[in-house]
């Protein structure tokens, strides 16, 4: 791997630590050159927009596994940390029960980037591009990639507001994006909270 001037030393030391066996053996899934770029980005969100799309495509969620910002304190830099969202290890809260493997379970991926402040916008680096298991044929249906983002919440809610049924709201949602993932159950969950919203404290009879 190459070594980033940038990366956090106990950071970098634990994370070979955790990973160095796998990473001596493991010869396929290496998405390193994916996610290989010299470009600056705007901002931290622009950056974590960029990674989410790449691996959209790809079959995997990203999400943030660690982030920190620089407040004068010796040995505090600002960074992201993002990793696949079943990186890590499964806790276990009670002694005898045994984890049960499932598509959301832990699996100890080791896929982990960093971005870091440059100038006025943020670098990405691949810390490990490698994944420890098989990605994902489809993601319909996927909590967060089904989630709607601003534009989508709008559109709802207009087309709620006009009592057009759920079925044709998601129509209308994959029409405006070919990428939507969102399913009817989640269309119906978030017409549910955006009229609790707006009941506040009232109930439904009232």
């Amino acid at each position: 791997m190459d070594n980033y001037p940038f990366f956090d030393s106990q950071i970098h030391s634990d994370f070979m630590s955790e990973f160095s066996s796998f990473l001596n053996e493991v010869g396929e899934g290496d998405y390193t050159d994916q996610f290989s770029t010299d470009q600056i980005f705007p901002s931290r969100t622009d950056l974590i927009e960029w990674v989410r799309k790449i691996a959209f495509d790809l079959g995997f969620v990203v999400v943030i596994i660690r982030s920190e910002t620089k407040t004068g304190e010796a040995g505090r830099k600002t960074f992201i940390l993002l990793g696949y969202e079943r990186s890590g290890k499964y806790r276990k809260y009670k002694a005898d029960v045994q984890p049960s493997v499932s598509s959301t379970s832990k699996c100890k991926c080791p896929f982990r980037l960093r971005g870091k402040p440059k100038g006025e916008g943020w670098v990405l680096k691949v810390m490990c591009g490698y994944h420890n298991h098989k990605l994902a044929e489809t993601l319909v249906g996927h909590p967060l990639t089904g989630r709607l983002n601003a534009v989508e919440q709008s559109i709802l809610v207009d087309m709620t507001n006009s009592q057009v049924k759920p079925s044709n709201i998601l129509l209308t949602l994959k029409e405006h994006n070919e990428d939507n993932v969102t399913t009817i159950n989640q269309i119906y969950n978030a017409r549910y909270t955006y009229k609790r919203s707006l009941r506040v404290s009232r109930t439904e009879m009232q």
